[in-house]
């Protein structure tokens, strides 16, 4: 099945750049090698069938149908060496540590923008800098409860942090069910290797959420999602269900004297936290937007008086700026007067006349994205778009130069995947998932994101793309990548 496999120029995360095994990964290589072809087509197969049966999908907005879809699946994992693993934990939990502090500062004294390191405007102009926030004191102390953040690897092999999602990051419900089919499939795998575990998820989820709760003598918890509609409503339901917890939607609660209750067979019960899934503009029409259906009037001004803590805290998004991201190594810097551990993809930001002019005139060498979309929504591949296409973004960049930044193309690394009856290389990127509590603990493993299409470069799941299992691999070798 890996006859005719190409690594054409990119890192690839299995092989070295001669199509050896990697030494670290000689014996899960060794060990798949030993499955019969027709034996691992079936198992993959039957992974897929199993994602349909127990519900596992999604739903593209914008969709004409819009029917549900299960997130393609490649049974082959992805695999990151123990030393790989340790780098990136620590630089991880540096980027959250130092955006936690930026966020307390933007909506308190605002000392970075005092002092100059980042343009005041860039910050007030977001639109996901909240006014309303000013003055908020989260409770513990910590507006970053769960991130996901997007990681690439470079033809060097460097990891590079591609962008911060602090808002609602969705995801972490493919990492568990992955692994749980990847298990299935290779029981014998998981017996002889030392893969670090990820099934604990929503137990640490938990108990972030206990830290944050007010000081009440019966605790209740629940996970806020905007509905049956969302496309992440599976996740939503996932989550409550493993951690315990109440899924409850906006027409669920009720606000009276700035204390938030639950409507319940027994009639209004209290509850203390809320892991929200619903962006700040729709959370509480009173407080962001009047006309939100789905929201809770009142929510915001009961969290405001410290009667429920909010996962997410409002007011998180405009560290995930995509026009903020260029700035992170100086807010480490800033706040913890360290060098970054992870860097960024070097980035231009239109707002600036020098980097507009710049971009304007290499559209067909850069990546453009809007900087308040997600999901690989206002984006533009220059070096993959028509002319017609280039010279529409264009226009959309004069109208608007805050709103849109530009990257080089970066070569994602590939890793194999299933293609018909064989294994072709097909680009992939990492979301780990990083939970803050009474400490940060970084997850091992993560979403790794897989672009289907031959060549192409967007891993998303609204634009196609599929996920696989990530394994943090103990390195009994210590072999390097050639």
């Amino acid at each position: 099945m890996f006859d005719n496999y190409k690594i054409d120029g990119v890192w690839d995360e299995l092989f070295t750049a001669s199509g050896v095994p990697q030494a670290a990964f000689d014996p899960f290589f060794q060990a798949l090698s030993r499955i019969p072809k027709d034996e691992y087509l079936r198992l993959h197969r039957e992974a897929e069938r199993s994602l349909i049966r127990t519900g596992i999908t999604f739903v593209v907005y914008g969709d004409k149908e819009g029917q549900e879809k299960i997130m393609p699946f490649d049974l082959l994992p992805r695999i990151v060496t123990s030393q790989d693993w340790n780098r990136l934990e620590k630089g991880l939990i540096q980027r959250i540590t130092a955006l936690n502090l930026f966020l307390d500062d933007v909506y308190h004294d605002q000392k970075i923008l005092k002092d100059r390191v980042i343009p005041a405007e860039l910050v007030l102009s977001a639109t996901s800098f909240r006014k309303e926030c000013i003055g908020l004191n989260p409770p513990q102390g910590i507006w970053i409860h769960v991130t996901g953040t997007d990681l690439i690897r470079d033809p060097a092999g460097e990891f590079l942090v591609l962008e911060d999602n602090l808002r609602c990051p969705s995801g972490v419900s493919y990492v568990l069910e992955n692994r749980d089919l990847v298990k299935r499939a290779f029981p014998h795998l998981f017996e002889k290797l030392n893969i670090r575990p990820v099934d604990h998820y929503p137990d640490l989820l938990f108990e972030v959420l206990d830290h944050i709760c007010p000081q009440v003598s019966h605790k209740s918890f629940g996970v806020l999602t905007p509905g049956v509609y969302n496309s992440a409503y599976f996740e939503h339901s996932f989550l409550a269900r493993k951690m315990g917890v109440e899924l409850v939607e906006g027409q669920d609660l009720v606000v009276d004297n700035d204390r938030v209750y639950v409507r319940t067979t027994k009639g209004f019960e209290p509850i203390h936290v809320l892991y929200r899934r619903i962006d700040d503009d729709f959370m509480d029409p009173r407080a962001f937007r009047p006309d939100s259906m789905i929201g809770v009037p009142g929510l915001f001004q009961a969290y405001k008086k410290g009667n429920i803590a909010l996962a997410n805290a409002p007011g998180t998004g405009v560290a995930d700026d995509k026009a903020l991201y260029a700035y992170v190594p100086d807010i480490i810097r800033y706040y913890l007067d360290e060098d970054t551990l992870l860097n960024n993809v070097p980035t231009y930001l239109c707002g600036r006349e020098k980097d507009l002019g710049y971009v304007l005139a290499n559209l067909d060498k850069l990546v453009v994205k809007a900087t308040n979309e997600s999901g690989g929504y206002g984006m533009l591949m220059g070096h993959q778009a028509s002319q017609d296409q280039r010279d529409e973004f264009a226009l959309k960049i004069r109208a608007n130069p805050r709103g849109y930044i530009a990257q080089p193309v970066v070569n994602l690394s590939q890793a194999p995947t299933l293609v018909g009856d064989h294994f072709e290389g097909r680009r992939v990127d990492l979301r780990p998932y990083i939970l803050y509590g009474k400490e940060i603990k970084v997850i091992p493993g993560g979403l790794t994101r897989v672009a289907l299409k031959p060549g192409s470069l967007v891993v998303n799941s609204s634009q196609g793309g599929g996920s696989k299992d990530t394994w943090v691999i103990q390195d009994t070798r210590g072999g390097d990548h050639a």
